[in-house]
C-alpha cells in the first residue's frame, strides 16, 4: 500500500502540480499588488466621487443596492495576468523543452519499428549482394 502511494508521488504529474500551486499562489501574490496599486486606482477614475468606488447605485438611500462593478473587473485583469504569466513563463518554456528532448510522439518510429526496419534492409541488401558475387 505505501509503495503504491510513493509511486503516486513520485509520477511527473503530482509534483509538476504541486510546482504549479506554489508558483500560481506566488504569482497571485504579485498581480493582486500590482491591481490594487495601480489598475484599483486607475478604474477609480471611471467611477464617482464616492467612497463604494466604480459601480452602480440601484437606490440611493439603500448602500446596499451598490453593484461593484470595480471588483469584477479587477478580478479578471487578476486573471488574466496570471493566466499570462503562468503560459508565458511555464507552459511555453515546457513545451519547447518538450518538443526538443521529450519522448517520442506517436509521428515518430520506436526502436523497435526502427530496428525491424534495419533488419528488412540488411536482409534485402545482403539478397542483392549475394546475387552480384553469384555472377
Amino acid at each position: 500500500m505505501l509503495k503504491g502511494f510513493k509511486e503516486f508521488l513520485l509520477r511527473g504529474n503530482v509534483i509538476d502540480l504541486a510546482v504549479a500551486v506554489v508558483l500560481g499562489t506566488a504569482f497571485v501574490a504579485i498581480v493582486t499588488a500590482f491591481t490594487n496599486g495601480i489598475i484599483n486606482p486607475l478604474l477609480a477614475l471611471l467611477g464617482e466621487q464616492n467612497e463604494l468606488g466604480w459601480g452602480i447605485q440601484l437606490d440611493a438611500d439603500k448602500p446596499a443596492t451598490f453593484i461593484a462593478v470595480g471588483p469584477i473587473v479587477t478580478a479578471a485583469i487578476n486573471f488574466l495576468m496570471i493566466a499570462a504569466i503562468l503560459y508565458f513563463v511555464l507552459v511555453m518554456p515546457a513545451a519547447r523543452a518538450k518538443k526538443r528532448w521529450g519522448a517520442a510522439t506517436k509521428d515518430e518510429a520506436t526502436e523497435l519499428e526502427l530496428l525491424r526496419e534495419i533488419r528488412d534492409l540488411l536482409a534485402e541488401g545482403s539478397r542483392s549482394a549475394g546475387g552480384r558475387h553469384e555472377s
